[in-house]
């Protein structure tokens, strides 16, 4: 079995497929034995930080869809993803029976990370914007996470990186997500709230069991593949050319499901491949 990385946004976390999640990442976990081929978590908290935000009366500012990160919004980020998210992932994991360990990227420089520079986002106007303590990746060290797989344990990744400086910085899940997958050769797993791919947005039956980059460049110009689902495929070829094994996007999982679309891609969601 090749290693799987998954990753799940906060609304994940909070919701009631969770245990059926824990349940399916504990069953791959003991599956891959002592070998390097484990499972690997990696989480957002997003709406928890923006709870938590509110309740300390710091308002949430999002610029085209991201989050500025200021030093009391950091201290938030810190506190909700690497605090109450990644402790209750890893109590969900231990009551399924897996054996969870807590990590964020200032754990051994799990991730580490630089200060992302200003730059220009759609549809935030002509100027670059500063998102403030937000950081893009660097490297992953991989040895670390190949060692905690290799003892049966499940590391559960907290979205925030670390500078060799001991800077702290917020970063998007779904990017350390896909480089951690793409530094372990792993298959990649993107619980989100589609059951995969759809070639007919508007018919939830039409979901595609396997897209190819040929196939996805066309859907996208036709139409097919629109909205949030863009930047999700987009990303996700990139992602296999950084040499992630697979991608495969599935909706909000019952018991079993995440197994099964391991064992036989596409039969849950849609598996992205090259071609």
């Amino acid at each position: 079995m090749t290693c799987v990385v998954v990753k799940v946004g906060g609304e994940v976390v909070r919701g009631a497929e969770l245990p059926a999640l824990a349940h399916d990442v504990a069953e791959l976990s003991r599956a891959a034995g002592a070998s390097r081929a484990g499972v690997v978590l990696v989480h957002g908290g997003g709406p928890q930080a923006t709870e938590l935000s509110r309740r300390l009366g710091i308002e949430p500012r999002i610029v085209a869809g991201r989050r500025v990160t200021d030093r009391e919004t950091l201290d938030v980020m810190k506190m909700a993803i690497a605090g109450l998210v990644n402790v209750d992932l890893c109590a969900a994991l231990a009551a399924a029976g897996a054996r969870p360990i807590g990590l964020h990227g200032a754990s051994d420089r799990l991730v580490l990370a630089r200060k992302r520079p200003p730059r220009v986002y759609d549809g935030a106007g002509p100027e670059p914007v500063d998102l403030g303590h937000v950081g893009d990746v660097v490297s992953i060290h991989v040895e670390r996470l190949e060692g905690f797989v290799g003892e049966g344990l499940v590391p559960v990744v907290a979205c925030i990186g670390a500078g060799e400086d001991g800077a702290v910085y917020n970063i998007n899940a779904d990017i350390v997500g896909n480089r951690i997958a793409a530094a372990m050769r792993a298959r990649l797993v993107l619980v989100t709230d589609a059951r995969g791919v759809l070639s007919d947005p508007s018919d939830p039956g039409s979901r595609l069991a396997r897209l190819t980059s040929s196939d996805a460049r066309t859907a996208i110009e036709n139409g097919a593949i629109r909205g949030g689902m863009i930047p999700k495929v987009t990303e996700s070829f990139a992602a296999l050319a950084q040499g992630v094994e697979a991608v495969h996007i599935v909706g909000r999982l019952a018991p079993g499901e995440l197994v099964r679309e391991i064992a036989e891609p596409g039969s849950i969601g849609t598996v992205l491949v090259a071609g």
